[in-house]
């Protein structure tokens, strides 16, 4: 994965976040999460975990890092 193409998906990620973030740390990270499950293709969202495995999530607001985390915990665990 180009480092571009991370930074695109990361602000991408965090524009999500700022549309979340009013409603709350719960909501935010449960919106994020839904946000992400549903409308990015499977390539973006393992690029998404892949970023966040090899670079612990750089550049990702805190909500939207919690968000991604959920959603690659449920990825590798099939639940």
């Amino acid at each position: 994965m180009s480092h571009s193409s991370s930074d695109k998906l990361v602000y991408m990620a965090n524009q999500i976040g700022k549309f979340f973030a009013s409603q709350g740390h719960d909501a935010a990270v449960a919106g994020v999460a839904t946000h992400i499950a549903k409308f990015w293709d499977p390539r973006m969202r393992a690029q998404i975990f892949a970023h966040l495995r090899e670079h612990g999530g750089a550049g990702l607001d805190p909500d939207v890092k919690e968000a991604i985390e959920s959603l690659a915990q449920k990825a590798e665990t099939g639940t």
